[in-house]
């Protein structure tokens, strides 16, 4: 299969994602504080190459590397001229395709993955998801970036792929207390946090005898679990005070 159908195929969100960060200055902000469009780029880079390095030894029953932080992975890109950077980056992510594609016929084994384990399948649904999260980044809340983060996938890969890591440095900045708090999307489970000595994050059918923390649609509540916010903060609905609201907004400081 051609470099081009296979990444269409497996990685869908490329093709707007590389539109979107081409078309920028290498030097222009984005919704990362500290970050420019240029580190976006080296970012994903270092996550594509990661994610294949990790998923092909396991493809070649070889030992599984220990996954490599961003600060490890990243300064070959950002060292680049920012032409090499995206021609990098082009290469990398066909690079990665071409090892997502190997792995399709083992979707549910389990791959040691920064600490804990995840899916062969989400693999790829983590490139995706990054490819969307970075997109909104670099375009904030458009049409395209609305309806990627909408989409229920998304929302599963980040509690059930990711889970507890989106919550430790925001768990860092709370007391020990114990809570329990639930975002509510209306055509979607609940996304359930709970804080204390088990920090966990979990989806579940909505308990409407339970108040949520916060209600908001679903790609709002994507940039949330993520440690961001939309640029239209109505989006966001609560009654519950500003004492809990405030946990969840504190724990919820992503990465």
């Amino acid at each position: 299969m051609a470099d081009d159908t296979l990444i269409s195929d497996l990685l869908p969100e490329w093709t707007a994602f590389r539109d979107t960060a081409a078309n920028r200055h290498p030097d222009s902000g984005t919704a990362c504080a500290a970050w420019t469009t240029r580190d976006i780029v080296a970012h994903q880079a270092g996550n594509a190459v990661e994610l294949g390095h990790v998923l092909a030894a396991h493809l070649d029953r070889r030992p599984i590397p220990e996954t490599r932080t961003f600060e490890q992975r990243e300064p070959p890109f950002r060292q680049m001229s920012d032409e090499e950077r995206i021609a990098a980056l082009d290469h990398v992510i066909a690079e990665l395709a071409r090892v997502l594609e190997r792995g399709l016929d083992e979707p549910d084994a389990w791959v040691p993955w920064t600490g804990r384990r995840m899916k062969v399948e989400w693999f790829g649904e983590h490139m995706r998801s990054e490819l969307i999260l970075h997109r909104w980044d670099l375009a904030g809340d458009d049409e395209l970036a609305t309806t990627q983060l909408a989409r229920p996938w998304i929302t599963i890969h980040a509690v059930e792929a990711v889970g507890r890591p989106l919550l430790r440095r925001g768990a860092a900045g709370l007391p020990g207390t114990s809570f329990t708090a639930r975002l509510r999307v209306s055509d979607q489970p609940d996304v359930i946090l709970t804080g204390g000595a088990e920090l966990n994050i979990s989806l579940g059918p909505a308990d409407h005898n339970t108040q949520p923390a916060l209600t908001t649609d679903a790609a709002a509540r994507v940039l949330l679990l993520w440690g961001r916010q939309p640029a239209d903060m109505t989006r966001l609905h609560s009654n519950v005070g500003p004492d809990q609201l405030g946990t969840v907004r504190t724990l919820l400081a992503g990465y």
